[in-house]
């Protein structure tokens, strides 16, 4: 656990037994605990321990704040409406329908992780109606003594929100700014299908600049503290990929091949900038799993 600001709390749920790669955050208020992003099932006993060394327990867990519903964000959420029957979960209303039945989601999800759904993401519960509250996007909540902005911020996903802890002026970015390595603060773009839309993600990016945060949050992983220069980075990278790929449409061989070429550039330009003992952390999946989002994007727009 890791105090990043006054009654904001950093935790890495060690995803896959590994550190630094998914953090969620739990904000004191005066009525429980909030968590931005629980994240997926298979994370839930290490919550629950996190939960512990806060010296709480989970009826202190009061309000959910989701970016997004995919599983490595939201997977742990029906757990912990079960556990906690006064549980609010915040959510945008595109996703509220598929926390309540998740069996379009886990569909879709399978398709893509195939028999590895229960390793990597376990068991996904629904969340009872009852518990969930859409938003649009544009709502300022008052949650126990704490303001909490959010903002529609698609381009990842058509369900996305970011939120702005006016407190601590950190905003949470779910994954439409990208992710990070840390110590280093390289902005790399997700761009897994089937929302990916480039200019929305970029028009998002400047959303969240509005509220000039302090630090952004990105789920993957942790606080970047030049939000500026982050969201510009993120930008130009994503630009420069997503040209890339739209390059690679016409190139021979088979979707699987050009993904890997794409990929192994994404490497890279990764490999330039990042230090050396960051190189073995990089995605190696996700930059995979990226040209297969931009490619329906560029194939969508022709």
């Amino acid at each position: 656990m890791n105090p990043i600001a006054d009654g904001a709390i950093l935790a890495d749920l060690e995803y896959l037994g590994a550190p630094g790669n998914i953090a969620t955050c739990f904000l004191e208020t005066d009525d429980g605990l909030a968590v931005v992003d629980p994240g997926p099932a298979t994370t839930y006993d290490r919550f629950r321990e996190v939960v512990r060394q806060l010296g709480a327990t989970l009826d202190d867990v009061r309000i959910l704040l989701l970016t997004h519903i995919h599983l490595d964000h939201s997977g742990a959420a029906g757990w912990l409406a079960e556990a906690q029957p006064r549980l609010r979960v915040y959510v945008h209303e595109r996703g509220a329908p598929h926390l309540a039945d998740p069996g379009r989601l886990l569909k879709s999800a399978t398709m893509i992780y195939g028999d590895r759904m229960l390793e990597l993401w376990g068991e996904v519960k629904p969340v009872p109606p009852g518990a969930i509250i859409p938003l649009q996007g544009g709502e300022r909540l008052q949650l126990g003594g704490r303001s909490i902005a959010s903002a529609y911020t698609p381009g990842h996903a058509w369900h996305h929100l970011a939120w702005f802890d006016e407190a601590s002026g950190i905003a949470f970015t779910g994954d439409v700014l990208g992710e990070h390595l840390p110590p280093s603060d390289v902005a790399i773009p997700v761009t897994p299908p089937p929302d990916i839309d480039v200019e929305l993600m970029i028009e998002s990016g400047d959303r969240i600049l509005e509220w000039q945060p302090a630090r952004l949050f990105p789920t993957h992983f942790g606080p970047v503290n030049d939000s500026p220069r982050f969201a510009r980075e993120h930008a130009t990278r994503l630009v420069r990929w997503s040209e890339r790929v739209r390059s690679s449409l016409d190139d021979p061989g088979t979707d699987e091949e050009r993904a890997q070429r794409v990929a192994a550039l994404g490497r890279r330009d990764l490999e330039a900038v990042l230090p050396a003992e960051l190189h073995s952390r990089i995605p190696e999946d996700a930059l995979y799993g990226n040209w297969f989002g931009l490619a329906r994007y560029w194939r969508k727009k022709a």
